[in-house]
């Protein structure tokens, strides 16, 4: 193909699963190239993208957007683009200017013929610009930690500072400091709506439930050089919100995942180091509540005197309506307003420190693609601001390591943990945390690292994997990312060894239990009851002590409280004698799961699979001709949000789990294992649109090729990109496809 926009031809070889080797002769050639070929094969997912983040939906979709626009526009960056572009690296700018050339380019041509996918959505691809990539809404979905503050206040005011404390556990801090002067009864849920609408369906999904990365040592595995995992946990959606790209150029060669609208490779290897991340709960927002001037509704106090809020107009333009949508943003010196109490002229903004130049999710990982030692990964990783993360590192020295990166502000006085009052100047950011000051790690003893988000029953069933052989291959780790045994069944089932049933059915499902092997399994009914007792444990646990609206959002903060709650049995949980309540509730919960699998199945017993499956959905599939050609499912599937093989939803079904999966080995990168779920393309008329999803649901990877001997002998087209100006013939056989 001829385009304008290169200045020498660049090499695209798409292996057989779809998986693009750019070749370039320039950086700028790399990533134009980068941007076109991730444009051919996403451009409806990236148009859909853009539209989402810049809170652009009602355009197209109409006014079933409105309310969740506005507060999408609000949370984007609002400073200087040139230093923007300057925190993530010298040329950072100059990159993904050439990227989005690159997509320009792709949308030039298909804007001539529109594919399937604009036709039946109804509208036209646009023509990026580069500011287009610093969007904070992926890195605002991802941080979520305000509303953390919200509900901690709320169960505060629930059950007290000391009751919250014990049944919400508040990490490092011995106990939540309340700030001085705040009223934690005036912290309305409204505040975590507001903010839950920031990027919102059909695009965003929330927060991930998880991931997994973990990594031996040269002494831990049978090669002799290190290995390293991760299956970052996200929506199962198609397309897959992962790309897989192989990007050589002088001064790069590096090949992994990205996002399709992003320049780079976010989780990956190049020739020196390999690295994988899973999301990391670092505390980067805060709630400030602001006193209003009773006689100015635009004025808050700061330090005793009535400061004025900004104000910013817009106008959002809405499908189907002549006029557009006026609105307005305010902001107060902590950041955006995002919610008002008339009756006592409060105001509530975040301060969020994604806001802070370099805040866009994941485009500091372009620094982490040339690094080659550990001192050089912190140095780049101190360019990573969102989302926080925490990364697994290994080099063919031999060496792992782990480090946490974000940019977390320094409180002095206060723990962050609960909103603060914002007009008296006890409560503001001091700084900026360094790497240092972050949780970090460089060959410990062991020779291992390993990160789940702070699950506890993943992670110590990793560490329990790991722990029980000196050393480790390729399949052992293919092995652990399958793994359905579960860590809190392990746990829980021996305690009704204890107890009795009254009724026949109970009692069989009792001993059924008792029998089952933990393994969460398609196949297994023994898993269905599992399920459905731990979730009826869980929930009868919390509403004792919690009333209803804090329930359900209670259950999906507290994981890690199950376990030891029952295990260890205490006047926290349980009235009277902590064992007898507890027997009594694993034996009501028992009940209500039998009851509920009748309910639910019609039969006593049911194959986990056949409840627990899951559909790759596309935003288009809203009529049943729509589903038939763009939704790619459902596949029955193992495991459970607890087990190291996180398969998750907000029922029984699947909406979430690791559609992207690598295993890197260092001592030959071509035997490294990758997995990109449903497939690369995301048109319905390319055979790489699914050609991976039945892979993924057998378990079954491919290899991530990286040698040139091993890229031309799973080659399966070649694409050259010719300059426009500069236009000659194609290389011939004897040129190189890979400078290697």
């Amino acid at each position: 193909m001829t385009l304008n926009g290169l200045s020498q031809p660049v090499r695209i070889v798409r292996d057989r699963w779809g998986v693009p080797h750019i070749n370039a002769r320039t950086e700028d050639d790399l990533f134009f190239a980068q941007g076109f070929v991730q444009a051919q094969d996403r451009l409806f997912q990236m148009d859909l993208w853009r539209r989402s983040v810049q809170g652009r939906l009602s355009e197209v979709l109409g006014p079933n957007f409105i309310e969740r626009d506005p507060m999408t526009r609000r949370m984007q960056y609002r400073g200087d683009v040139e230093a923007e572009w300057t925190s993530y690296g010298p040329g950072r700018g100059a990159i993904g200017t050439a990227l989005v050339r690159g997509v320009r380019a792709w949308v030039a041509i298909a804007r001539e013929r529109l594919r399937g996918e604009f036709v039946l959505a109804g509208w036209r691809p646009e023509f990026w610009q580069a500011e287009d990539l610093l969007n904070r809404t992926d890195a605002f979905v991802a941080s979520a930690d305000a509303r953390s503050e919200v509900f901690r206040a709320r169960l505060i005011s629930a059950v007290g500072r000391k009751g919250a404390d014990a049944l919400l556990p508040s990490g490092p801090a011995a106990s939540t400091r309340i700030p001085r002067g705040l009223d934690v009864k005036a912290i309305s849920f409204v505040i975590s709506d507001q903010l839950r609408r920031v990027g919102t369906a059909p695009f965003f999904t929330g927060r991930a439930a998880g991931s997994n990365a973990w990594a031996v040592g040269g002494a831990r595995s049978a090669t002799g050089a290190p290995l390293v995992a991760n299956d970052p946990h996200r929506a199962l959606e198609n397309p897959s919100l992962r790309y897989l790209v192989h990007l050589t150029a002088p001064g790069w060669n590096v090949t992994g995942a990205t996002s399709p609208w992003l320049p780079g490779v976010a989780i990956g290897h190049n020739d020196r180091i390999a690295w994988g991340m899973t999301a990391f709960d670092a505390d980067t927002e805060d709630i400030y509540v602001e006193k209003v001037n009773p006689s100015n509704a635009h004025q808050v106090e700061a330090n005793g005197k009535w400061v004025d809020t900004v104000r910013v107009n817009d106008a959002i333009l809405v499908k189907g309506r002549a006029k557009p949508l006026e609105l307005e943003h305010e902001f107060t010196s902590h950041g955006l307003v995002v919610a008002s109490d008339r009756e006592n002229s409060l105001l509530f903004t975040v301060r969020w420190s994604g806001a802070e130049a370099g805040g866009a999710g994941e485009l500091g990982a372009l620094a982490l693609d040339r690094a080659g030692t550990w001192p050089q990964f912190r140095a780049a990783l101190a360019r990573w601001k969102m989302p926080a993360a925490e990364f697994v590192y290994a080099d063919v020295d031999g060496n792992v390591g782990s480090q946490v990166a974000a940019l977390t502000p320094v409180r002095r006085g206060w723990s962050g943990t609960v909103p603060a009052p914002g007009w008296n100047g006890a409560y503001e950011w001091q700084g900026w945390l360094t790497l240092d000051d972050l949780p970090h790690a460089f060959n410990p003893r062991g020779g291992e690292v390993a990160a789940a988000n702070g699950n506890v029953a993943r992670l110590n069933r990793i560490r329990e994997e790991l722990g029980r052989q000196p050393t480790f291959a390729v399949d052992d780790f293919r092995r652990l990312q399958l793994d359905v045994l579960a860590w809190n069944a392990e746990r829980l089932v021996p305690l009704l060894a204890g107890v009795r049933a009254d009724r026949s059915d109970m009692e069989d499902a009792r001993q059924r239990l008792l029998a089952w092997d933990k393994r969460l399994s398609v196949g297994s009914s023994a898993a269905t009851l599992y399920v459905l007792w731990e979730r009826s444990l869980f929930r009868a646990l919390a509403a004792a002590r919690l009333d209803r609206p804090l329930v359900d959002e209670y259950l999906s903060r507290a994981p890690n409280v199950l376990v030891p709650a029952l295990t260890q049995p205490s006047r926290v949980w349980f009235d009277g004698d902590p064992q007898t309540a507890r027997d009594r509730l694993l034996v009501t919960a028992l009940a209500s799961a039998v009851e509920e699998l009748r309910s639910t199945a019609g039969v006593n017993e049911q194959a986990w699979g056949r409840l627990h499956s899951v559909t790759f959905a596309h935003p288009l599939g809203v009529t049943a001709a729509a589903r038939r050609q763009f939704n790619i499912g459902p596949f029955e599937l193992s495991g459970y949000a607890q087990t190291v093989m996180s398969t998750y939803g907000s029922g029984l079904a699947v909406d979430g789990g690791a559609s992207f999966r690598e295993i890197l080995d260092l001592a030959d990168w071509d035997r490294s294992l990758v997995t990109n779920a449903p497939g690369q393309s995301g048109s319905p008329g390319s055979s790489h649109f699914a050609d991976l999803a039945r892979l993924w649901t057998a378990g079954e990877y491919f290899p991530l090729a990286f040698s040139g001997r091993a890229v031309a002998a799973n080659a399966e087209t070649v694409l050259t990109l010719v300059p426009f100006v500069a236009r000659r013939t194609a290389p011939t056989p004897s040129e190189p496809y890979f400078t290697r």
